[in-house]
């Protein structure tokens, strides 16, 4: 089974991430983060993949720490539960509606973190979530998982619907990015010989 666990701690926060990437979508959230909990929530039922996040960070400031701690300590524990690469789609994209918001995201394993983040927040808040900080989530996971992510919010009036859609058409390309390809059993999808 490819799974991982990674356990960060800083002066400014204690996160715990647990995953499994041949899960059941079962997820687990304990971040403080009320709206994170649920894009995270997102990642996992439609990546299909079992998620726990359990953190503790200085809310008290505001959630910066605490959100771009998490996008990083899920991206040590993806590219841990990926080990070597072998046998693996490699490539991923989803493109994911909701009411008026469309987003496209696309995947590349590739062993280089990579962010084209393209995201027009119809406002700066989603409640008390400060939209930034979606983009810190993301930062954190690619550098760390060692991706090459391009993300596109094509259209979206409602901020709430546009992250959601990110959200969503993240987990359904990582689905489609780790998943297993017959033809290429044993082998590394690249010529390179690595990832």
């Amino acid at each position: 089974m490819r799974q991982a666990e990674i356990n960060r701690n800083t002066l400014e926060t204690r996160i715990t991430v647990r995953l499994n990437l041949d899960g059941s979508g079962k997820s687990r959230f304990a971040t403080g983060v009320p709206f994170l909990d649920h894009m995270l929530d997102q990642i996992a039922r439609h990546g299909m993949i079992d998620l726990e996040v359990e953190a503790a960070g200085d809310l008290h400031i505001d959630a910066h720490h605490t959100v771009e701690d998490i996008g990083i300590s899920f991206g040590q524990a993806l590219a841990k539960a990926l080990g070597d690469k072998q046998g693996l789609r490699r490539y991923g994209h989803a493109y994911v509606p909701l009411d008026e918001a469309l987003s496209r995201v696309v995947i590349d394993l590739s062993g280089r973190p990579g962010l084209e983040f393209h995201v027009d927040f119809s406002r700066a808040t989603i409640g008390a979530f400060d939209v930034d900080l979606v983009r810190e989530f993301f930062q954190g996971l690619v550098n760390h998982g060692l991706m090459t992510v391009h993300i596109d919010n094509l259209r979206g009036i409602n901020a709430h619907h546009q992250a959601e859609t990110v959200f969503k058409a993240f987990g359904r390309a990582l689905r489609m990015a780790v998943e297993a390809d017959p033809r290429a059993a044993g082998s590394i999808p690249s010529t390179k010989g690595s990832l």
